[in-house]
């Protein structure tokens, strides 16, 4: 890697930015963040349906159709929730798998990792 020369602040303003989670099967991650995390549809496209826009309060997600998708092994997504108990006893009531389990962090945060239906894996955080 070869050594980067000071760079002066971006005056660009950046606004949101949205994750996108590659899906097999659209239908179902919607039936999951629809109807396990309380997400709202707010847009769709395709016939059949490949993209979809989720939305909860100030949280947006985007979901792909990717039937071959294969998940990373690591997280691809990173959210905050403002009842991370709540969070934690509805993955484990809807059997996720918990690939980091529930524990406050020195970094301020009390976090741990799920993986949805597809594998694509969700860290999620509350603030201490």
């Amino acid at each position: 890697m070869t050594d980067q020369p000071d760079l002066p602040a971006s005056p660009i303003g950046f606004g949101r930015i949205a994750a996108t989670l590659p899906v097999r099967d659209i239908a179902r991650a919607c039936a999951f963040y629809e109807g396990a995390l309380g997400f709202s549809r707010s847009f769709q496209n395709g016939e059949p349906v490949g993209f979809v826009i989720l939305t909860s309060g100030a949280a947006e997600l985007h979901l792909t159709l990717q039937p071959g998708h294969r998940a990373a092994p690591f997280p691809v997504a990173h959210m905050l929730v403002d009842d991370i108990e709540a969070l934690h006893a509805l993955c484990q009531s809807r059997g996720l798998r918990i690939v980091k389990g529930l524990k406050s962090q020195d970094y301020g945060l009390r976090a741990f990792v799920f993986e949805d239906p597809d594998g694509n894996r969700i860290d999620v955080g509350q603030r201490l």
